[in-house]
């Protein structure tokens, strides 16, 4: 462990007590897993599409998560708001998103293509449930190990260490498809990269020391299901900041996910790019979040979370229109490197002022309640926007996509800094 935090990326922070030292080493090592898992994440849409994978099944991938969290993240929420300690569910959460990766590999092993595309379709179905329960985790873990005043430190850390792994593996991935034939490259790169980021992060994040939390009792006994929702209604609906924020945020997660799959569909589809070169832009936009996620840290602590929450959606909503007059290769590097500095603050600045708003003894279920909403954009945004390419095309797709995230940009942009937490500091 000395001998890792003298590496500059895992190095931690001064004046953190011996467990908060072990929880921020441990998010490190579990950013490395997940570093290496996204080295091969850009590369299963396009594995369908180079199996024969339709448009809309290309969208199908994107949208399946938003199907189960939709129905199921509620529930997820308060059953997890119910437990004294969410650490191993995170645990064997993750386990269970990693390892869907080497699965998709074997089944194409084992499947003629066509049939193959139905079954990785129908294995991420499957994994959208643990996919579920860990989008709310992640929050309330990560918030439990930092605290309102070291978000921005541990996630830009986190993330920057998830950046930096998966750039480096995302070009080796890349080396290897463009070397190894057809779909044995796929394969090969799938099922190995699972194993070595499973053992990883199986080993450290069962081992997350969060003090454990009183369970709240979802259910007071003789109280009607209908009395329940109207309680559980007005329990949101009071917290006029999380309402305000939820809103914005969906509607640029909206064109976020309208553009979603149309990228892998573009580069391969219109920009006849190969898996080497695709693998370059992938790891461009990777290598540069690192720079982003402490330029925007930075600029946190001087200009305050506006400025960097205006910056970055205005910056972010321009990229699809900008990819979508694009025709050759070495701009869409440029472009891509661009973006990811916007992206980085993006990440950082949503989960914050998301955060600032969630009551902490409520936490499990108003990530629930964030999430179950950006569930049902993630279920219509993929599959709109794949059906709409058919018949506007993919430039045209990848322009709508710009211009919701424009109308989301304009919401946050009309709110006012005195609104406090919503847009404030």
């Amino acid at each position: 462990m000395q001998l890792l935090n003298r590496i500059g990326f895992l190095s931690l922070p001064s004046g953190l007590t011996k467990t908060q030292r072990e929880n921020f080493f441990y998010c490190q090592m579990d950013a490395v897993a997940m570093g290496i898992i996204m080295g091969v994440q850009p590369f299963l849409s396009v594995f369908l599409t180079r199996l024969g994978a339709t448009n809309f099944q290309v969208g199908l991938l994107s949208s399946l998560p938003g199907f189960t969290g939709l129905f199921l993240t509620l529930i997820i929420g308060r059953f997890l708001q119910t437990r004294r300690s969410i650490v191993p569910w995170y645990s064997w959460a993750r386990f269970g998103q990693i390892a869907a990766y080497g699965l998709s590999g074997l089944l194409s092993l084992l499947l003629p293509p066509p049939i193959a595309v139905n079954a990785i379709l129908g294995l991420w179905l499957l994994v959208s449930i643990p996919q579920a329960l860990l989008n709310v985790a992640f929050s309330v873990l990560m918030n439990a190990i930092a605290g309102p005043e070291g978000r921005y430190l541990l996630l830009s850390r986190r993330w920057s260490i998830v950046g930096v792994t998966s750039a480096v593996l995302v070009m080796l991935a890349g080396q290897i498809l463009d070397h190894v034939r057809f779909p044995l490259n796929y394969q090969l790169t799938f099922i190995g990269f699972t194993v070595i980021s499973a053992v990883i992060s199986q080993t450290f994040t069962r081992h997350y020391n969060i003090p454990a939390s009183e369970s709240s009792p979802v259910r007071i006994p003789g109280e009607s299901l209908r009395h329940q929702l109207q309680t559980f209604t007005r329990q949101i609906l009071a917290e006029r900041p999380f309402v305000a924020i939820t809103f914005k945020r969906l509607v640029f997660i909206l064109g976020s996910q309208l553009v979603a799959p149309l990228y892998s569909l573009y580069y391969v589809r219109t920009l006849q790019a190969s898996d080497a070169e695709i693998s370059i832009i992938t790891t461009v936009q990777k290598a540069i979040l690192l720079v982003g996620y402490f330029f925007w840290t930075r600029q946190r602590e001087k200009r305050g979370s506006r400025f960097v929450l205006l910056s970055t959606t205005l910056a972010v909503a321009l990229y699809p229109a900008l990819t979508a007059f694009n025709h050759q290769i070495i701009w869409m590097v440029v472009l891509a490197g661009g973006a990811a500095i916007f992206e980085a603050g993006l990440n950082l600045v949503f989960f914050d002022e998301l955060m600032k708003t969630i009551p902490p003894e409520h936490s499990a279920t108003f990530v629930a309640v964030a999430q179950s909403l950006q569930h049902f954009v993630v279920i219509v945004g993929p599959i709109l926007s794949t059906i709409l390419a058919d018949y506007i095309g993919l430039s045209g797709a990848l322009l709508l996509g710009a211009a919701v995230r424009l109308v989301g940009f304009g919401l946050f942009w009309m709110g006012k800094a005195d609104r406090g937490s919503v847009i404030g500091n």
